[in-house]
């Protein structure tokens, strides 16, 4: 069974019935008119496929969201002008409904709730209309020629959840703008005084669109890191602790957008500017707050202010025994979700009832993982390994700190910390980790955002997607899980689904980190949008200076737009910086697409910035270079002596018959395995994600009669026998 994220585009004619009973012949062939001359040109035009065709309607399938808006847009304005001077009981018009979802592919057709969705919202229509849901709108706004008017959460037939549902509008003075009720439910005070004015109105005999009122829009909120009031800055870590455990809990709701905790941070210490926070935050809520440890006792005030009037809309003061800080912060946030008027749904409420430990040691190292990890450098990662180790030898079962430790090892593994772990060991640990968390507790997000990126690099691609969506659907405002969607679907070649995600990242974390952000510049990189490429890239540079890939990255952007000198320039700095691991044999070895033209792509624009083929810009003439039964000859069964660079360091490598090997130098020890492949050398061990790296062998003159070249090494040497 296959399953795939998708645009889907279902419509119908209005009146279908009728018409066929009055003139049976003359409505068919005005409808097959239409179909050739207007829908399936239009169809084609905007790259979509028809799944099926039925008497009064059909199914359609696009790759972007952009597209099968733009096309229903397009086939609803030629058809109101295609049948002016018609009598209005004869006219032929189209309801249309758009949705953004998951199907079932079965051979041709598609199935599913993300099909059924698309069919509902097309009854929501209006003849001559287009209804989208809320996940369309999200991923097509600002970027079609048309504006929207919000119709708030709606019931559809035979769909468990609400559905937020917009219409197309199609005038062209309409086209930009977005239509709606107010942006957050109402509080019951402005609820009661509704219900004044609709009295009033009323005597008036003036009609109010008490529905429009009503209309539920999703609120926005932002934790700022509550301040440590007890005066000993090694307290910092609780109040960060329960700052981000807030966090995490209240962008577990469907219902509500939370920014992620990294674009808060920078606002630590600095009293709060609320027109500054809405601006730079895009919130309507802010919850801020302290934390006063002393002795056996703890203090905890919090208050939640409306950003638009600086209302506080609520606030409280929990003084309780630090053995009772879950129940406190179990407490404030039940408080806080019931002052957003956000209803959770049974399994919401599960969720984030369930406490993280009853071990308040081990809550003790998980929190101060949390804190040493949040620098993202190698010290701090090698300190919260070590704490969640420590947690989880308190407390087994303690789900949160072996995930946490999983996403450290990830990030150890995907950006090359040997000095904190070496790759192997750190693959294995995040997998195990990221499992035992599961187990523990199947309703976390950040471990299956974790194994969507460990499984996307074994090129385990659809499973990569499974654990992603699956991240996604259980923390919808995760961050991580957003990037990891993002991820996944940029090295399966879905590119429009992976800038989708990684814009939803951004938008709940603007100050995300940059190798989160060198991701989305990526995206953006694959999906055509250069500008946006080298914006993102640009930032992740500055805030992360030294980073050699971040600076590759940022030179295949800058020659995607045209700047060849600025990337030129960007991929020098980065191979200066990271003269082993910045090449294209590096690029081939370390990037995983599931289509090999997206890796040729990405390899094409940096050859264009001066990319070298070999580490430390190695050279081999062509003509000095051995072909395969040399090599063989050569090596299999020899024992290598020579220098590594840089340095040069000294270094043997020792090959057995059956080709076993150990690679020594100053800086490595390596057991792999050896083989020739064609006219290479191919070196295959549990490092570089344990897929063989290959490089030709060159005669040269000098000490050393030979240079072997990989991803990872040169090797200058002879053989000892």
């Amino acid at each position: 069974m296959e399953r795939r994220l998708t645009a889907i585009f279902a419509a119908d004619v209005v009146g279908y019935s009728r018409l066929m009973g009055e003139d049976e012949v003359g409505t068919l062939e005005r409808l097959k008119a239409c179909r050739r001359e207007l829908i399936d040109p239009s169809i084609a035009r905007h790259h979509g496929r028809m799944i099926k065709l039925m008497g009064d309607g059909a199914l359609v399938e696009f790759g972007s969201v952009v597209d099968a808006v733009q096309c229903a847009a397009d086939i609803q304005r030629k058809m109101a002008e295609r049948d002016k001077g018609i009598a209005d009981d004869r006219l032929i018009r189209f309801r249309i409904g758009v949705n953004l979802g998951d199907i079932i592919v079965e051979g041709e057709d598609i199935y599913g709730d993300g099909v059924n969705i698309a069919a509902r919202l097309e009854a929501q229509a209006e003849p001559g209309g287009v209804c989208i849901s809320g996940t369309a709108f999200d991923h097509a706004v600002h970027k079609c020629d048309v504006g929207f008017a919000s119709l708030g959460e709606q019931r559809l037939k035979n769909i468990a959840d609400p559905v937020r549902v917009y219409r197309i509008l199609l005038e062209p003075s309409k086209a930009g703008k977005v239509l709606s009720g107010p942006r957050r439910p109402l509080r019951p005070a402005i609820l009661v005084a509704g219900a004044a004015l609709l009295v009033a109105a009323a005597v008036a005999g003036t009609v109010i669109a008490w529905q429009w009122l009503r209309a539920p829009q999703r609120p926005s909120v932002a934790v700022l890191p509550f301040a440590n009031l007890s005066g000993d800055p090694t307290q910092d870590y609780l109040a960060e602790g329960i700052t981000e455990d807030l966090i995490t809990d209240l962008a577990k709701l469907s219902g509500l957008d939370v920014i992620a905790g990294n674009s808060v941070a920078a606002y630590k210490g600095k009293p709060p500017n609320l027109a500054d926070v809405r601006r730079e935050l895009g919130v309507d809520f802010l919850v801020e707050g302290s934390v006063r440890p002393t002795g056996d006792l703890i203090r905890i005030n919090a208050q939640l202010i409306d950003t638009a009037n600086g209302e506080h809309v609520w606030a409280d003061r929990f003084d309780r025994r630090a053995a009772e800080t879950f129940a406190v912060q179990d407490e404030m946030r039940k408080e806080i979700v019931a002052a957003l008027d956000v209803e959770p749904s049974a399994v919401e409420t599960k969720r984030m009832e369930r406490p993280p430990t009853a071990n308040l040691e081990a809550y003790d190292y998980y929190l101060r993982g949390e804190h040493a990890a949040f620098t993202g450098r190698p010290p701090g990662m090698r300190d919260a390994l070590d704490f969640y180790a420590k947690a989880v030898a308190l407390d087994p079962s303690f789900a949160a700190a072996f995930a946490a430790d999983a996403r450290t090892a990830v990030y150890v593994w995907r950006n090359a910390y040997d000095d904190v772990l070496q790759s192997a060991p750190a693959r294995k640990r995040a997998y195990e980790s990221a499992g035992r968390a599961l187990q523990l507790n199947p309703d976390l997000s950040l471990p299956y955002a974790m194994l969507a990126i460990l499984q996307s690099v074994d090129r385990r691609f659809d499973e990569a997607i499974e654990s992603a969506r699956r991240a996604v659907a259980l923390g919808p405002g995760d961050v991580e899980a957003q990037v990891a969607l993002g991820y996944v679907y940029l090295f399966d070649g879905k590119f429009p689904e992976a800038a989708a995600a990684v814009e939803t990242a951004l938008r709940l974390d603007p100050d995300m980190s940059p190798i989160n952000r060198q991701i989305a510049g990526t995206v953006f990189f694959f999906n055509g949008d250069g500008k946006r490429a080298v914006a993102a890239l640009e930032r992740a540079r500055d805030e992360a200076p030294g980073v050699g890939n971040i600076l590759v990255s940022l030179g295949a952007a800058y020659a995607q737009t045209g700047r060849i000198a600025d990337a030129r320039a960007a991929v020098a700095q980065g191979v200066r910086l990271l003269p082993n691991n910045d090449s294209i044999a590096a690029i081939r070895m370390g990037w995983h697409f599931r289509n090999p033209q997206d890796l040729e792509t990405l390899i094409g624009t940096l050859k264009q910035a001066g990319l070298p083929e070999w580490p430390y810009a190695f050279k081999g003439d062509e003509s000095d270079r051995l072909k395969g039964e040399e090599i063989s000859a050569l090596v299999i069964g020899h024992t290598l002596k020579g220098v590594a660079e840089p340095g040069p360091r000294p270094a043997i490598m020792q090959i057995g018959n059956d080709g076993q090997a150990a690679f020594r130098s100053t800086a490595q020890f390596i057991t792999e395995t050896i083989s020739v492949k064609e006219d290479l050398l191919c070196e295959q061990s549990e490092n570089a994600f344990g897929r063989p790296d290959c490089g030709p062998i060159y005669r040269r003159q000098g000490e050393f009669a030979f240079s072997f070249v990989n991803s990872r090494v040169v090797f200058h040497f002879s053989p000892l026998d």
